[in-house]
């Protein structure tokens, strides 16, 4: 892209303001729910068997419940941002994961249960479409890659909150009683989450859009715009040339904009068929085929959780410095080394459990540091201002349904291949590494109203 289109040619100095960063933690604060609502079942699986008299079927259903929320709360969530605006969606979700978190403790049937899973589901779903969104049109063009990956930040902190909170209130509460305090501690966190949105500023960018130029004048200053009145006029132009390129007003399947949602499908897929998921949600069982004991192996999936916000933290520092594609160039050769080293030991007849942990620690790590951080950064870049609700639903329902599919097939395809599962997860990061080699561009550093003028330099 030529130097006219960079922001630094507009005249804009690289500051940042305290609002900015505040209104970015606060919206991040769904990444938080998102990562601890997922994660939390996790310790209440055996405990919601016995309570409800689940089989195995029923149980699998019930641990499902709460992902094919997110599918549905991904693909509904992009449309009323884009009609109604950022907040008041980001409201619905946080009132969403108070009701889900405090009915869900409560529970006294399966049904009952079920019914708010899915909506903590709906809220995670929501959340991780909405709340990248926000963050990266409040956000200057030189820090939104960091302040966007707060959100997965959070996230990966929530995961690991709730690996925590799991192990400490399992030790304190009696095993009928604990699943519920598991549950119920996600309202403290939820009510925060609802308390700061309150007070969230809407997007500039979305109130331009909606042709509410005095409060988005009123916002930009609060933000630090460096020049609210010349930052509305490109909005608008680019807003302008967005219909003119779509032929008609927030229409995503258009020829205009299928560079944008070919790059949102393939970042997603590959997002999952990186297998994280399956190591996230199988982590005890894996490191048990390895030969360690429960209680170690309990203990092993919380460095995998400490380990992934260690690294999150790192790629914060990162993404903005090097660049998008720089961290997957690194992350999917080393994912794949990482986890050939896993399908390795698994195929061995006497896995090494040492090598093993070393490979997924590894593979977490770089995981953490490249695809982790950058998925919702970029899904939240590349759309023009018109469809990036939906674009980011797009790529957040295609992100979901992948993590269901991979989710429920990996027991099934581990029980029958084995370690070469883990192979065949090393296979598709060498296949992302020549897609981003090839396709994916370069989003770092060009203003959002920018970004769909050409396809951005790789």
């Amino acid at each position: 892209m030529s130097d006219k289109h960079l922001p630094t040619a507009r005249g804009a100095h690289k500051r940042v303001t305290l609002i900015t960063i505040l209104s970015a933690a606060g919206a991040a604060l769904g990444g938080l729910l998102f990562g601890l609502d997922t994660a939390v079942i996790s310790g209440a699986t055996s405990a919601l068997q016995e309570r409800f008299a689940l089989s195995d079927a029923h149980l699998g259903f019930t641990v499902a419940s709460a992902l094919i929320g997110t599918i549905v709360g991904a693909l509904v969530a992009g449309s009323p941002s884009d009609r109604f605006g950022r907040k008041p969606v980001l409201l619905t979700v946080a009132i969403a994961y108070v009701v889900s978190s405090l009915g869900t403790a409560l529970a006294e049937t399966w049904p009952v249960f079920l019914a708010f899973r899915f909506l903590g589901g709906l809220a995670i779903g929501a959340a991780s479409v909405i709340a990248p969104i926000y963050i990266a049109e409040v956000s200057p063009p030189h820090v939104r890659g960091r302040l966007v990956a707060l959100n997965q930040l959070n996230i990966v902190f929530g995961i690991l909150l709730a690996f925590i909170s799991n192990y400490v209130v399992a030790g304190l509460v009696s095993p009928d009683m604990a699943w519920r305090w598991m549950f119920g501690i996600v309202t403290i966190p939820s009510a925060l989450f609802l308390a700061v949105t309150l007070v969230l500023p809407e997007s500039p960018r979305w109130l331009v859009s909606a042709d509410r130029d005095a409060q988005a004048l009123t916002v930009m200053d609060r933000l630090g715009f460096p020049d609210p009145a010349e930052d509305m006029r490109h909005m608008r132009e680019a807003t302008a040339r967005d219909v003119a390129a779509s032929h008609a007003t927030g229409k995503l399947f258009t020829g205009a904009h299928s560079f944008p949602v070919a790059c949102a499908i393939a970042i997603a897929m590959f997002n999952q068929l990186s297998g994280i998921n399956a190591l996230l949600y199988y982590a005890p069982h894996i490191f048990e085929l390895s030969g360690a004991a429960a209680d170690s192996a309990m203990l092993q999936s919380i460095a995998i959780g400490g380990t992934n916000l260690v690294f999150t933290i790192a790629a914060m520092f990162l993404i903005d410095r090097f660049g998008r594609r720089p961290l997957l160039f690194f992350g999917s050769i080393a994912t794949a080394a990482a986890l050939f080293l896993v399908a390795w030991q698994f195929e061995s007849k006497t896995p090494n459990g040492t090598l093993v942990l070393v490979g997924l620690l590894g593979f977490i790590a770089a995981f953490a540091i490249s695809q982790g951080a950058v998925i919702w950064v970029f899904i939240s870049e590349i759309f023009p201002n018109t469809v990036r609700g939906k674009g980011q639903a797009l790529g957040s329902t295609t992100h979901w349904i992948m993590a269901a599919a991979i989710t429920w097939a990996f027991p099934v395809f581990a029980t029958h291949v084995g370690g070469w599962v883990f192979a065949f997860f090393g296979a598709m990061m060498l296949l992302q590494f020549f897609w981003v080699w090839k396709v994916m561009p370069e989003t770092n550093g060009i203003s959002l109203e920018d970004m769909n003028l050409e396809r951005v330099g790789r």
